[in-house]
């Protein structure tokens, strides 16, 4: 850019060469030695002849380029900044496609902004302005449905003045009166709260409120909520009038969302009823876009704050972690999830009506790839319960079908035991009831549960609230219950009041677990509830009407919990014997009790008819203190041990092979793992983390070998 002085020329670098004719400036920064003393003058801007200053501003990097930065207001954000700060005129030169318009020498107008950056930079190279031409990797803006390159460009929008509005929404917060869930998120509100700029709310869109303002033919602008309004206002009779064609921005409309939906400007009873609402959920990419702004319209229109609570949570993304869009072809239909879909059909419906049509053969490779036999039908309520167990303080989500499908699982382990609570409640009567221990542990789990639930869902915290009613109507109450309930109910030696206690038991906890699931789980503990309710006593058309349960303080029976956790211990450790060595699961076993203190004595006389019908064990005896055990399979409980005696209950010699034939498989794998650790290009090479895993894997081998070699021995001393 040669100065106007006459006395040399400055040298400028620019990606978009086209701009240059749009040009108002050209900064340098003000410590730099280099231009100090042209600061002030002007140069002539090339092909324009247009004579523009040489400014100075802190935000021109010196070691940048040449340290000469060319300054075009119209088509830089950040130029725009700066021109506004050194009042630098401001060029549009483009028209609304891209072209170059009647503010540019005339042999440029009207050609598009590429052929017209080619052209420009041959001029410049034709009249010796050309210093060099180097390849620069530049981030380009891109459209992201139509991939077309943005070009910033200068046009008369609408504004809002935010000052006024923010102030009010960030005391809202700062004092209490709107928290943020979690809590971290309103350091997210206040910084950009702080620094809000005024909102430009017009938009250039085919669908949204039209902005209301009007304008004659001079273009004097009238502004009011109709046009009848306007003509009366302004006193302007049959004055030609043209509404603004321009739309108001989303989250203008959105904004009004808390109350316009319930009548207002009118003060409507729901107006007056649900206003301001209790809690906003959402996620924390629009706190700005939409929370913000409703705070604001909710202070500035009805006085109040649009809710209490916000509480925040993460983003769902696929199973590579990006972010769902229709673009990427990578969006899960809940319906899809909901209902099932087969594998064309989501192949069609991921591949129709695209933007970028070019992206999808790699969309519909990608999606062959991850479904490849496509989407199971899971229903509403398996898909509700993954949702709640992801709902965790964390940003991100990754879906994966494979907890979907767990729950799934867990919505017909809880239909099949409702299924075994109603077969064995049919006879329910009002006589005399006696709870056994499992009925009183029970209850007191359920309890510790209700408890558990109020806590959870009172801090938002979705994911541990199903945690905890999941792992108790699993383990607890379908796993263990049941099967404890058919000692009672199937046995003969229960009386009638210990089989109504039981079936009473088995009832009320069975709804009141459905209650519990309910806001996470509707639809299935809806259809069960219809059937338990009139075994329950309870009369009503829905449970979405009944209370949802709560602590009762006479629940809790520390005695039966103590208990029955013995019996589980007592009825693990036989089970673990089975599986180590072998043994039917239905084989009668007989335990001898070594080291069994007084309270160990009492628990297994009063819980007897458990340890036998739910344990397999037909007798229980106790090993006196001078006595020597037998040869036994042993499991611990407590500082108890309990002993299976092996003579004359399995087959030695068919024993002993399968555990040879075991143990040489482990130190066959001990042998391969050994000579990975013992190579030294594996562990000089190898990940750390693959190092690691197979010292792991070498510790667990020798474990094994271990057990296996003291269950032979015990074979060899039956022998």
């Amino acid at each position: 850019y040669p100065l106007a002085s006459g006395d040399g020329y400055l040298v400028v670098a620019t990606t978009r060469p086209e701009t240059m004719l749009g040009d108002s400036g050209l900064a340098v920064h003000p410590d730099d030695d280099r231009y100090k003393h042209l600061v002030g003058q002007e140069i002539v801007l090339p092909i324009v002849g247009r004579h523009i200053p040489i400014i100075a501003d802190d935000y021109v990097e010196p070691e940048f380029g040449s340290g000469c930065v060319k300054r075009t207001p119209a088509h830089d954000f950040n130029d725009y900044e700066i021109g506004k700060r050194h009042d630098l005129a401001m060029y549009n030169i483009f028209t609304d496609d891209a072209a170059l318009n009647d503010d540019v020498p005339e042999r440029y107008r009207g050609m598009d902004r590429f052929d017209a950056r080619k052209a420009i930079v041959a001029e410049l190279e034709n009249l010796g302005l050309l210093e060099k031409i180097e390849d620069y990797v530049v981030k380009i803006p891109r459209g992201d449905r139509s991939g077309a390159i943005v070009e910033p460009y200068l046009t008369d929008q609408w504004y809002v003045k935010i000052a006024p509005l923010a102030k009010p929404a960030i005391e809202a917060v700062e004092t209490g009166r709107i928290k943020f869930v979690p809590e971290n998120w309103s350091k997210t509100y206040f910084e950009w709260m702080y620094n809000i700029q005024d909102w430009c709310i017009s938009r250039q869109l085919w669908w949204g409120h039209r902005i209301p303002a009007w304008y004659d033919d001079k273009g004097n602008i009238y502004v009011g909520d109709d046009e009848s309004q306007v003509r009366e206002k302004y006193q302007l009779g049959e004055l030609r009038l043209r509404q603004d064609d321009d739309v108001l921005d989303t989250w203008f409309s959105s904004a009004l969302w808390p109350f316009s939906t319930m009548g207002w400007p009118e003060k409507t009873d729901a107006l007056k009823d649900f206003y301001p609402g209790n809690v906003l959920v959402t996620g924390f990419d629009i706190i700005f876009f939409w929370v913000a702004r409703m705070i604001m319209f909710g202070l500035k229109f009805m006085d109040d704050v649009p809710f209490r609570e916000v509480y925040i949570h993460g983003l769902i993304r696929d199973q590579d972690g990006q972010k769902m869009s229709k673009t990427k072809g990578n969006v899960l239909d809940p319906i899809d999830l909901i209902d099932g879909i087969d594998l064309e059909a989501l192949v069609e419906k991921r591949t129709t009506g695209m933007m970028q049509e070019h992206l999808a053969p790699k969309i519909e490779k990608a999606t062959r790839k991850h479904f490849p036999d496509g989407i199971n039908q899971f229903g509403t309520d398996a898909l509700r319960l993954t949702f709640s167990a992801l709902a965790t303080t964390g940003r991100d989500i990754r879906f994966d079908l494979g907890r979907i499908e767990g729950y799934k699982n867990f919505c017909n382990k809880l239909w099949n035991a409702a299924r075994y609570v109603l077969m064995n409640t049919e006879s329910l009567d009002d006589g005399d009831v006696q709870f056994s221990s499992a009925d009183r542990w029970i209850k007191s789990q359920i309890n510790n549960v209700t408890a558990d639930m109020h806590q959870h869902l009172s801090t938002y915290r979705l994911d541990m609230a199903l945690h905890s009613v999941y792992e108790f109507t699993w383990h607890e109450f379908c796993d263990w219950y049941l099967e404890l309930s058919k000692s009672v109910l199937q046995s003969d030696e229960s009386s009638d009041a210990e089989k109504r206690g039981t079936r009473r038991t088995l009832i009320e906890v069975l709804e009141t677990v459905l209650r519990l699931l309910h806001p996470l789980m509707p639809f299935v503990t809806e259809e069960i509830w219809q059937a338990v309710a009139p075994r329950a006593g309870i009369a009503g058309d829905t449970i979405m009407l009944r209370p949802y349960p709560e602590v009762s303080p006479d629940a809790d029976d520390a005695d039966a919990v103590a208990d029955i956790e013995w019996v589980k211990q007592f009825i693990l450790g036989i089970r673990q014997i089975r599986g180590e060595m072998d043994i039917s699961p239905g084989k009668p076993l007989s335990v001898i009790l070594q080291g069994a203190s007084d309270s160990d004595l009492s628990r297994a006389n009063r819980e007897a008819i458990l340890l036998r019908r739910v344990g397999r064990v037909e007798s229980v005896t106790v090993l006196g203190a001078d006595e020597k055990p037998p040869t036994a399979a042993t499991a611990l409980l407590g500082d108890m041990r309990l002993l299976v005696p092996m003579k004359g209950l399995i087959d030695v010699d068919a024993e002993r092979t399968r555990l040879t034939k075991q143990q040489e498989k482990v130190k066959a794998d001990l042998d391969r793992s050994s000579n990975k650790l013992n190579n030294k290009n594996f562990v000089n090479n190898a990940p750390p983390e693959v190092v690691i895993q197979e010292q792991e894997r070498i510790a667990e081998f020798e474990k094994t070998i271990g057990q296996l070699t003291e269950q032979i021995q015990k074979l060899d001393e039956l022998a």
